[in-house]
């Protein structure tokens, strides 16, 4: 069995890597990659955590997650590509105005 501080270790690094994307990249896809990083060091947190418990808690929170995060990639990737067509440019600091 696979200690539990190596899930930590694991869920710590994709934690920063997911949060430094997200904060230098200016592309909007990659602050996504990102931010979804940055969910799955929560997930594996989840289930690390949840083989001390008896209940599927952690297990079930973490599906709640990710049907959350697949959610919120469709919506995010929609109004990407429709600012992309609009702008024709999917850097951020291009748009900084959105106006009609």
């Amino acid at each position: 069995m696979i200690p539990v501080e190596h899930y930590i270790v694991l869920s710590a690094a994709l934690f920063v890597i997911g949060l430094v994307i997200a904060i230098t990249k200016q592309n909007a896809i990659m602050v996504l990659v990102g931010i979804e990083l940055i969910l799955n060091a929560a997930n594996i947190n989840f289930v690390a955590f949840s083989q001390y418990d008896s209940t599927l808690a952690g297990q079930m929170f973490s599906l709640f997650v990710i049907v959350i995060a697949v959610a919120e990639s469709a919506v995010a990737l929609a109004i990407i590509y429709k600012v992309y067509q609009h702008y024709k440019t999917s850097d951020l600091d291009d748009l900084n105005q959105l106006n009609g």
